[in-house]
């Protein structure tokens, strides 16, 4: 049964605090294994490899070029999937990459240059990054929307190579879908690859695979474990916890389409969490009801009953008040407003990963075709970040040009900073500039 609770009771914070925290954290036993395997890929490089692929994935190859996906079958997945498929997939493509381009163009507009009054000039320079590793978790699951949503906005910061790493499933192969939207997100590079060994292997180089700056895209435990082992010397987009999801609801909120809401993502995970939060007692009571309803007959039963039961919420607020100070102390992943004016809410909202206004723009949206990422913050973390975009790929840089009647007239105060730093040098690169 999923949990209700009274917003006004004593517990309601520890209990928001439980659900924030539902991301397993990785034992030590997984970052001692996860650190090994690691080791292994920056000593062995592609021997290692060769050596995870067939232990955890089932994969042969005799050289790790075997490993490699063949470019021509990209473009023959495109070809052979449904057509309805294929027309869905260049759909969401074409709007992922039209938001993404105007995202772009914002960015480009935070490059600035001014002069001071003494004329010196300073300036920012917005520069992509050379080459980004995309992971995409395969196997049993398979995600093309997370190809389109990260590999797009790679492209369109200007990234000149991208190489993706996947798991191959028990035939030794990477879906079909999945290497159907690779080849329309324009990646050249796939390697059937899975785990902290990919993750290895993108952050340190191999033989065969190239050192990356950044890598992104979701992964298991073991992914995540790595991901955050090797942060420092490669960066990464984000540790992705369990999927979220908070609704703030109100009495014109319809049940079915809430409770149904709510499961489409306790399917993701048995560690992702459901909350609704509404005013109407008798609102989340069809609600509960009608979660079990629709359970009876899900494909997906088993993992929905583990998160309903362990990560669901349904929280009665006296206010949507009350509502909004919960959402935003949880600063849930994914965010739907459904009430009369939910824009009035939007207002207030301080902390969420994305927002889905009003009842027409269920969170599924987002995931597929909106054109804004669906790479959010879990876990709390949209308290300070944000979602992947084109910003994930580029780096910036400060430009700075002093001239000399300046650098005389500020010397001293650099003088005085540097030596009350004991920096010698520093004052001193200033000084021997002025010696005739």
């Amino acid at each position: 049964m999923i949990r209700r609770l009274d917003i006004n009771s004593d517990s309601y914070k520890d209990d928001l605090a439980a659900l924030a925290a539902s991301s397993p954290v990785a034992q030590i036993e997984i970052q001692n294994r996860v650190s090994a395997i690691l080791e292994d890929v920056r000593t062995h490089g592609d021997t290692a490899l060769l050596k995870y692929a067939q232990d955890f994935d089932g994969v042969k190859a005799e050289t790790a070029a075997g490993l490699e996906v063949d470019k021509s079958l990209l473009e023959k997945a495109l070809n052979e999937i449904d057509p309805e498929l294929k027309a869905a997939l260049e759909t969401a493509a074409q709007r992922i990459r039209d938001y993404h381009q105007h995202q772009q163009e914002g960015v480009s507009r935070g490059d600035y240059e001014f002069e001071d009054q003494y004329l010196n000039r300073f300036w920012q320079k917005t520069i992509p990054m050379d080459k980004v590793g995309l992971y995409v978790p395969g196997g049993k699951a398979f995600y093309p929307s997370s190809v389109l949503m990260n590999a797009i906005p790679a492209k369109v910061a200007g990234v000149k190579e991208i190489t993706m790493v996947s798991p191959a499933n028990n035939e030794g192969k990477i879906n079909q879908t999945v290497l159907a939207a690779a080849y329309i997100s324009g990646i050249e590079r796939i390697f059937k690859v899975g785990g902290a060994q990919a993750i290895g292997a993108l952050a340190f180089g191999t033989n065969e695979i190239s050192k990356v700056d950044v890598i992104t895209g979701p992964g298991n435990i073991y992914v995540t474990t790595a991901k955050k082992l090797i942060f420092g010397s490669t960066g990464i987009d984000s540790l992705a916890g369990p999927s979220e999801i908070l609704i703030i609801a109100d009495n014109s909120a319809n049940s079915i389409q809430l409770a149904t809401d709510l499961l489409a993502q306790a399917e993701h995970d048995p560690f992702a969490s459901a909350i609704l939060l509404t005013t109407n007692s008798s609102l989340a009571m069809q609600v509960s009801d009608e979660i079990y309803k629709q359970l009876e007959y899900h494909p997906r039963k088993e993992i929905c009953m583990r998160s309903i039961k362990d990560w669901g919420l349904i929280g009665i607020c006296e206010s949507l008040e009350n509502c909004i100070e919960f959402s935003n102390l949880f600063a849930p992943e994914h965010l739907e407003i459904i009430t009369k004016n939910p824009k009035d809410i939007l207002k207030k909202i301080e902390n969420a990963g994305a927002v889905f206004l009003g009842q027409w723009t269920p969170e599924a949206v987002g995931d597929y075709i909106a054109g804004p990422n669906h790479t959010l913050p879990t876990s709390g973390n949209a308290r300070f970040s944000g979602a992947l975009g084109v910003e994930t790929f580029m780096k910036n840089t400060s430009i700075i040009e002093f001239n000399e009647k300046s650098l005389q007239k500020n010397s001293s105060d650099i003088i005085n900073l540097a030596n009350s730093e004991g920096l010698h040098s520093h004052a001193n690169s200033v000084k021997v500039r002025f010696k005739n």
